[in-house]
């Protein structure tokens, strides 16, 4: 499943909003989600918290395919 990910990293609390699916589904995605993060974005603490949070989430395991050092990010969860 692939999914669109937009991040707020620096929050106070950490938490999995999904914001839409039908809107992205004829672009290939699954599904809008906006993630808060505790982490900051230094040194690629926000994505490790991310993959965290979304296999959490999801639980399955996940893959940050794009937009590494962007806010808004392509991840895969395994099927």
């Amino acid at each position: 499943m692939k999914i669109k990910v937009r991040v707020k990293p620096n929050s106070e609390e950490q938490s999995v909003e999904k914001i839409s699916s039908e809107l992205f589904s004829e672009k290939g995605f699954d599904g809008l989600y906006f993630v808060r993060l505790k982490s900051s974005v230094e040194e690629g603490k926000a994505n490790l918290e991310l993959i965290k949070v979304l296999v959490r989430y999801f639980g399955r395991e996940v893959k940050i395919k794009s937009g590494f050092t962007s806010r808004t990010k392509i991840v895969w969860v395994e099927d």
